[in-house]
């Protein structure tokens, strides 16, 4: 419930203004939208061959109500300009969707959300194993350091062959670069050297009260001296300290990546589960509504 809560009052990273300032610098402008009960959404517009342009909404709108998701639903259209709808949905079931006429593309996510708070109760929120670990890491005499991320920063190029070589896909490391350059002190590095060589890094993305991990990786010396849960821990304590109240640590998957579900899981993270992916479009809608509740869970 806490954890609810508190969602309610934050912005995820495509909601926020500063995914916006950076799709703006990458050619790539938002659309904001607003209701007559005060909701705001941002709206992405994307090509997709034959069936021409469409609308993304990701993660939004963020609602203190439930009620006000669903009054939305009813009504968002009138605020769009006529196009099919992608909607990466949170707060929102399967059965209103489906009742608004939007057809299930993609099942729900689960991501694992890190309430940030003081330093004694993020500690004792530590799973047994994870603060073992972390206790270990600080007696290797590791350097730990925080940079502002550049352009041409070790980490951006390290992310772009970990993602080829785990045939993952998310944001390209010319997004976070923009989003370094669009938003002044924002893109923070936090960094474990070993007698002056890094071997272990991690890239939080601030925006508003929360924050994003976006960029996580470390060689094998890293992995030995659990290097990323004394990063982790470091920036967990650093964010809270500048006001963020939730870190966002991304998608969990225990079937591809059960280790790195279980690291996350380890920080006292709860796990969120998104809506799903869903599409509105005029020739579909019909047919959503008729759609078996079994199919669109």
């Amino acid at each position: 419930m806490l954890l609810t809560a508190l969602m309610s009052l934050l912005l995820p990273l495509p909601q926020s203004k500063e995914f916006a300032r950076s799709c703006d610098l990458l050619g790539q402008p938002l659309r904001r939208c607003r209701n007559d009960g005060g909701l705001v959404w941002q709206v992405q517009s994307r090509r997709f061959g034959p069936l021409g342009r469409l609308d993304l909404v990701s993660r939004g709108p963020v609602a203190a109500h439930p009620d006000d998701l669903v009054s939305w639903l009813r009504d968002w259209a009138r605020w769009q300009d006529g196009r099919p709808l992608v909607l990466n949905a949170d707060g929102l079931s399967a059965g209103a969707l489906r009742g608004a006429g939007f057809w299930p593309l993609v099942t729900p996510t689960t991501l694992a959300l890190l309430p940030l708070g003081t330093e004694a109760g993020m500690r004792a929120a530590l799973a047994q194993k994870w603060r073992n670990r972390l206790n270990r890491a600080d007696r290797f005499g590791l350097t730990l350091r925080e940079t502002e991320l550049t352009p041409d920063h070790w980490i951006l190029a390290a992310e772009g062959v970990q993602a080829r070589a785990r045939g993952y896909k998310g944001f390209p490391p010319a997004f976070s670069a923009a989003f370094a350059q669009a938003n002044p002190g924002a893109a923070r590095v936090f960094e474990a050297l070993d007698k002056g060589r890094p071997v272990a890094g991690a890239l939080m993305l601030r925006h508003g009260r929360m924050a994003t991990w976006q960029i996580g990786v470390t060689t094998p010396e890293g992995r030995r001296c659990h290097a990323m849960n004394l990063l982790l821990w470091r920036a967990m304590q650093t964010l809270s300290a500048r006001g963020h109240d939730c870190l966002d640590l991304g998608i969990l998957n225990t079937q591809d990546a059960p280790g790195v579900t279980h690291f996350k899981l380890g920080t006292g993270a709860r796990a969120h589960r998104l809506g799903g992916t869903w599409l509105h479009m005029g020739a579909l809608a019909p047919l959503a509504r008729r759609l078996p509740l079994r199919m669109a869970a």
